[in-house]
């Protein structure tokens, strides 16, 4: 295909908002140019923050999260978070034993839950745990350790010491990023450490996760995919992440 640089510019932005990725060796061919050529291509397009670049390709968002606070993480994507809150809180049966990690969806769905027989909640989240000491008949144990401000909740390893001490039915899990190849993550290395403590010491594994954080990367890895029993999401995840995360195996609600 022979184009100017400015008709291959607009071709490429085009591609990626159809496909949602391109790669500098399918481009190189389909241009006919140097790999060196679409290279300097995607460069400039990334300096214009039109597109992102990792590993030889292109794609559309960036990939990688940023540390927020929870103030201002509350106000992003306020109705999915809330339908996604709802649904898990209507997974918790009697007599469960759950473990709620930390961030805001969590936080929704402290607010969510309701008195149920025999129900005991382990949580780092300070909200969290206020919201549902707020409950009868519901027992709360509050994880200790170092508060991390931004989320307002423990990590460290007195909270992980704490975990090891139970065993406990399910796990209710936000995330930062969820990445098909690298799986779960946050922006945080000892908020990752603690989580893995918490998949440790659950029977099942629960993501609460809105589709703004598929392709995305945090800092700390927690664990890859295939530590994941189910995923909770809004309908905006694309219908290839959706399917190749089926194809895994993990149960996927959308809502």
């Amino acid at each position: 295909m022979n184009v100017n640089i400015a008709e291959r510019h607009e071709l490429i932005l085009n591609k990626l908002e159809e496909v949602g990725s391109v790669t500098v060796l399918s481009l190189s061919k389909e241009f006919n140019v140097s790999a060196v050529t679409i290279r300097k291509d995607l460069k400039l397009l990334e300096e214009l923050n039109l597109l992102f670049r990792s590993n030889g390709k292109a794609i559309r968002k960036n990939p990688y999260t940023h540390e927020k606070t929870v103030n201002e993480k509350e106000k992003i994507h306020q109705k999915e978070k809330n339908r996604i809150s709802v649904r898990a809180a209507e997974l918790i049966k009697p007599f469960d034993s759950i473990i709620l990690a930390s961030g805001t969806t969590i936080i929704e769905m402290a607010h969510q839950i309701k008195p149920i027989q025999g129900m005991t909640v382990l949580t780092a989240s300070l909200n969290a745990a206020l919201i549902v000491s707020e409950l009868n008949n519901v027992d709360v144990i509050q994880l200790g350790g170092v508060v991390r401000k931004s989320s307002a909740s423990v990590i460290g390893p007195l909270g992980e010491k704490m975990l090891s001490e139970f065993t406990c039915s399910k796990l209710f899990l936000g995330v930062d990023g969820i990445d098909l190849d690298f799986g779960l993550t946050t922006t945080s290395s000892m908020e990752a450490s603690i989580n893995q403590a918490m998949i440790k010491y659950a029977q099942k594994i629960i993501i609460l996760a809105d589709s703004s954080k598929f392709g995305r990367k945090g800092f700390g890895r927690i664990c890859g995919l295939e530590d994941v029993d189910q995923i909770i999401t809004d309908s905006g995840i694309e219908d290839s992440y959706r399917d190749k995360l089926i194809e895994l195996g993990i149960d996927i609600l959308v809502v």
